[in-house]
């Protein structure tokens, strides 16, 4: 019903929308990556400081059933939209440029095992209409993004995706990681990430209550003293940033722990920063399921994966790719004693993750953001 409701609602907002006149110069960004990552939050601010000649409006949280008229008719305005989830337009004047949020690793729309027919359908229809241009970074982020949402071959654009630009080039420094974070100073120092995917859709309240109880690996054998004390004799420092929803199981929660800190929405947001902004300066990523590795892979730092729900996911929704254990580029752990392990493990996955990097990312220039700039050109001129 909320669905119908919401569907409705956007309904007759873009009519309102509609009849505002277009400009030219005008973009907007609906952003509903947060700032985890946004290609279209890193991309409007690379618009604002390189071309000051676009007006540029960042509509977030999207979508929203709260924004306002005013902000309905910059919409409507806009010569381009710029999306990073569904692809939306209010009118054929205007222009999607569907940027997307992550390579595709799990499985969705059409290839999953957790939706329905009906509403992949809905949603494949919605990118044949809206989206005009979709921008790639492979042949297998084409391949994998089209078995998923059914989208036409000429669609895709490989610009490159502006997420990469901030990992390449940190706008954080390590040192002030380390004093904004864990208050401390350590030149030897090693900061790793770690990163899991939407664990709730498991639908497994066990693991849940683990993570509510500060599990937020949801290891058998967790022991966040032990944990600590490994890390803060290597050097090492962990930053913990879970999904949106996990993170509010842990709004009362603050780490007692030197070597271990938790990374919420807030620190970005006082910063005015995407995650992508200061990874760059990450020495090592863990995850499970997510497809930050594949961006991690521009890095070539090591990364580890924690694969012990791996069966339970691939059975609930799936993954495109496998066999897992085998193909990814770093060691696979089910428990913490095998990941205190792997921490101080020399890293041999180089080459494996070179290979990847290849497949994943055919574009290498120096600006994914000066590529896309260019696309708005060509297109605002067909």
């Amino acid at each position: 019903m909320k669905n119908f409701l919401f569907r409705l609602y956007l309904a007759a907002m873009k009519l309102i929308a509609r009849f505002t006149p277009v400009q030219d110069n005008k973009v907007v960004i609906l952003n509903g990556a947060g700032r985890s990552g946004s290609n279209g939050y890193l991309f409007g601010k690379y618009l604002y400081k390189n071309h000051p000649e676009y007006e540029v409006t960042l509509v977030e949280p999207w979508p929203s059933s709260h924004l306002s008229l005013k902000t309905w008719r910059q919409i409507g305005a806009a010569k381009f939209v710029i999306t990073t989830h569904q692809p939306f337009k209010v009118h054929a004047r205007q222009i999607n440029i569907q940027f997307w949020h992550g390579i595709p690793l799990k499985r969705m729309g059409f290839m999953a095992n957790n939706t329905s027919l009906k509403t992949d359908q809905r949603n494949a229809n919605l990118w044949q209409k809206n989206a005009d241009v979709v921008c790639s970074s492979s042949d297998l982020y084409e391949s994998l993004m089209s078995a998923c949402c059914a989208i036409e071959t000429n669609k895709y654009r490989k610009t490159g995706f502006p997420r990469l630009d901030a990992l390449k080039n940190p706008a954080i420094s390590k040192k002030k990681l380390l004093t904004d974070l864990f208050k401390a100073e350590d030149d030897g120092a090693q900061i790793g990430i770690y990163m899991p995917t939407f664990r709730y859709e498991m639908d497994d309240r066990q693991i849940m209550t683990q993570v509510e109880q500060g599990n937020f690996f949801a290891l058998p054998d967790f022991d966040a003293v032990k944990l600590n004390n490994s890390l803060k004799k290597n050097h090492q420092y962990l930053i913990v940033k879970l999904h949106p929803y996990e993170m509010n199981l842990f709004k009362h929660l603050r780490s007692s722990f030197s070597n271990i800190a938790f990374l919420n929405n807030d620190y970005l947001y006082q910063l005015d920063i995407d995650l992508y902004e200061l990874l760059g300066n990450t020495d090592f990523l863990i995850t499970d399921y997510s497809s930050i590795y594949f961006d991690y892979l521009n890095i070539d730092k090591p990364i580890i994966f924690i694969t012990n729900y791996l069966r339970q996911y691939e059975k609930k929704r799936g993954l495109l790719m496998g066999p897992y254990e085998e193909i990814v580029p770093g060691v696979c752990v089910k428990t913490q004693q095998e990941l205190i392990k792997a921490l101080v493990m020399p890293d041999q996955f180089s080459q494996k993750r070179h290979y990847w990097l290849n497949l994943t990312n055919e574009v290498q220039t120096d600006s994914n953001c000066e590529n896309v700039f260019k696309l708005l050109k060509i297109e605002g001129k067909l």
